[in-house]
Order: structure tokens, then C-alpha cells, then sequence
């Protein structure tokens, strides 16, 4: 999701949010997520969310704020705070599960962490998914970005070498891949940079069984 849209679309979650949130740390943070400046709103909602630690709106926007400024374990963290305040809110594990994603593939992590947190990406966009099954926007970032997972789960579970070594569930992995990117082609056939993950996922699959990719 483009951050002008995720922005656009908090606009109504804020106006619904009630006075008691409305701390001066949290406006200031709230400020600065606005403008984009999210190392300053970071500085202030950290501080907002210690003066009032059940206030999910600041707590989404730390999260968010803190994934925009590649601090992944920490946007994590906050989102296991909103998703424990408010447990039916797809963008906190569309987002918990990017920062999974993405701190997944940090070079620091050990084999278990990775396989820990490429599983968890792949369940929270699952769960977004489930929340609202009919809502077609969302679903579609959601399978996308699975998809990605997936085939990033597959290709680690493939690995020579890697303890974690799992041909049946690297190979299942990579179908999984495959079929949610095809959802999302066939709500726009025009995305080539769709077909062109599912051709990584289909040449890795070839290259794992020995037959010809197919396109």
C-alpha cells in the first residue's frame, strides 16, 4: 500500500478516536506521522504510549512509524500492542507481518529466528485476510505480499546445506506462492511485475523437481 493511501484511510480512525488519547506527546507524534517525519514521530509517540499505554491509534502510528524507519523488531513489538487492544484490526497484522517479513531477511538472524518469522509473516497476512474476506483491496496487497513469503519460505526451506532443509514443504511453499500471486493477476492481467514473481517461483520450482519452468 502506497503511504499517501495508508495515511488518507487513518484519517477516519483518528476522527473517531476519543478525547482521552489526546495527550501533547500524542499530537505532536501524531503531527509529525503526518508530515512523514517519522523518526521525530517515533521520539513522541514513544512517549505518548508510556503516558497512556492503551491508546491503539498511537500505538499503530509508533509501529508504522517505526517500520518507515527500518526498525522492524520494534514495529513488531508495537503491533503485538494493537493486535492485544484490538484484536479484529487487519492493518495491524498487514503490517506486523511486513515487518516480519522484512526483519526475517536481516542477515543477523539465526536459521530458526528466520524460519520463526517467515512463518509468522505468512500467518498474519492470513489473518488479515480472514478478518474480511470481502474486502477485496485489502486482500489483494495481503495475497500479494504472501505470495512473496511463501516464496521466500520455500526457497529457505530449499537451501543445501540449512538444518532446516524440507524438500515436501519448500516445494508446497512455492505453490502456495504461486497461487496467491495468480489471484492477484487475474484482478489485473496488466501486472507485469506479478508475472515476474511468479516466474521466479515457477523457475525455482523447475529447477528443484528437474522439469521445465512453464509461463
Amino acid at each position: 500500500m502506497r503511504r499517501l493511501t495508508v495515511i488518507s484511510s487513518l484519517l477516519i480512525l483518528y476522527s473517531l478516536q476519543s478525547a482521552y488519547g489526546q495527550n501533547a506527546y500524542f499530537k505532536m507524534g501524531q503531527q509529525a506521522f503526518f508530515d512523514g517525519d517519522f523518526k521525530a514521530a517515533v521520539a513522541h509517540l514513544e512517549k505518548s504510549c508510556i503516558t497512556d499505554s492503551s491508546n491503539s491509534s498511537a500505538l499503530w502510528m509508533l509501529g508504522y512509524s517505526y517500520y518507515h524507519s527500518q526498525n522492524y523488531k520494534k514495529s513488531i513489538v508495537a503491533y503485538n500492542r494493537v493486535i492485544s487492544l484490538k484484536p479484529a484490526d487487519a492493518s495491524a497484522y498487514y503490517y506486523r507481518a511486513r515487518a516480519k517479513d522484512y526483519f526475517a531477511n536481516e542477515g543477523s538472524l539465526s536459521d530458526a529466528e528466520k524460519e520463526k518469522y517467515l512463518l509468522g509473516a505468512i500467518v498474519d497476512y492470513t489473518k488479515a485476510i480472514d478478518i474480511d474476506p470481502n474486502d477485496n483491496q485489502n486482500n489483494k496487497k495481503c495475497y500479494q505480499n504472501r505470495g512473496i513469503a511463501y516464496r521466500e519460505y520455500g526457497e529457505f526451506k530449499l537451501q543445501p546445506g540449512n538444518k532446516f532443509y524440507d524438500k515436501v514443504r519448500g516445494i508446497n511453499a512455492l505453490k502456495a506462492s504461486i497461487t496467491d500471486l495468480q489471484k492477484v493477476l487475474a484482478d489485473d492481467a496488466s501486472r507485469t511485475d506479478i508475472l515476474s514473481l511468479i516466474d521466479l517461483a515457477k523457475q525455482k520450482l523447475a529447477e528443484v523437481s528437474g522439469a521445465p519452468a512453464r509461463h
